[in-house]
């Protein structure tokens, strides 16, 4: 498979649920670089700092039967991983926001 070069080396996309929506995303990369590989344009341009002490890049993933906290840029996106909600500064037409009601 082709690489850009801002993404880390992938093999195979791998199916997220974002939102609602089961998206495909590049393995071996954070959860930000692929909502970034979703919406290229919205995401390099979101106010982000990229190093994790912004928090404006955080997310919710399932743990169980609840949701948890996490920064997207230092967290690394997995086969299966469920992310219920994203913060405002990741809200965009190609990030499903429909189904979070915002």
């Amino acid at each position: 498979m082709q690489n850009d070069e801002m993404f880390e080396p992938y093999d195979r996309l791998i199916d997220v649920e974002i939102c609602g929506s089961v998206e495909r995303v590049p393995d071996r990369n954070t959860i930000l670089r692929c909502l970034q590989y979703l919406d290229m344009e919205f995401v390099s341009h979101a106010d982000l700092c990229w190093n994790g002490d912004c928090l404006n890049c955080q997310v919710w993933i399932r743990n169980g039967e609840k949701s948890k906290a996490v920064i997207a840029c230092r967290t690394y996106a997995t086969e299966g991983m469920s992310i219920t909600d994203v913060s405002d500064n990741l809200r965009s037409e190609g990030i499903d926001e429909t189904a979070t009601g915002k």
